[in-house]
C-alpha cells in the first residue's frame, strides 16, 4: 500500500520535473523571440506587441512539449481548449503583471523574468488539472 503511495508521488515529482523542463524550454523561447524584436526594432516596437509576439511563439512550442513530453498525453481538443484556457488565464497574468514591472520602471528585459517567476507556479496548477481530469475520464 505504502509503495503504491511512493510510486505515485514520484510520479508527480517527475512530472513536475518535465513541467519545469518544457517550462524553461519555452520561456526561453518567449524571451528569446521578445528580445529579437526588441533588438530588431531597437526599442520602437511597443513592448506589449513585443512581449506577446513572443508569448504565442512559445505558447504552440509549449503545447506540444507539454502534451507530449510533460503529461505524456495524445493531442486531443478537449486538451487544447484546456491549455488555451489555462493561457488566456496566464497571458492576462503575464502581460497585467508586465505593465505593471513596467510602470515600476524596472528594465525591459528584466520585466519578463519577474513576471515568469510568479506565473509559472500558477499555469502549472491550471494545467495539471486540466491533464489530470482528462486523463481519469
Amino acid at each position: 500500500m505504502w509503495i503504491d503511495t511512493l510510486r505515485k508521488e514520484d510520479g508527480k515529482v517527475q512530472e513536475f520535473i518535465r513541467f519545469c523542463i518544457v517550462g524553461v524550454i519555452a520561456a526561453g523561447i518567449h524571451y528569446l523571440v521578445y528580445y529579437l524584436l526588441q533588438l530588431l526594432s531597437n526599442g520602437s516596437l511597443w513592448l506589449s506587441i513585443a512581449y506577446t509576439i513572443g508569448y504565442v511563439v512559445s505558447l504552440v512550442c509549449n503545447f506540444f512539449m507539454t502534451t507530449y513530453f510533460t503529461f505524456r498525453s495524445k493531442v486531443s481538443v478537449g486538451k487544447a481548449a484546456g491549455f488555451s484556457f489555462s493561457h488566456i488565464v496566464n497571458y492576462t497574468l503575464h502581460i497585467l503583471l508586465f505593465n505593471l514591472f513596467i510602470s515600476l520602471d524596472i528594465h525591459r528585459l528584466i520585466a519578463p523574468i519577474l513576471v515568469l517567476m510568479i506565473a509559472v507556479p500558477t499555469n502549472f496548477s491550471i494545467l495539471h488539472f486540466v491533464y489530470r481530469n482528462k486523463k481519469k475520464k
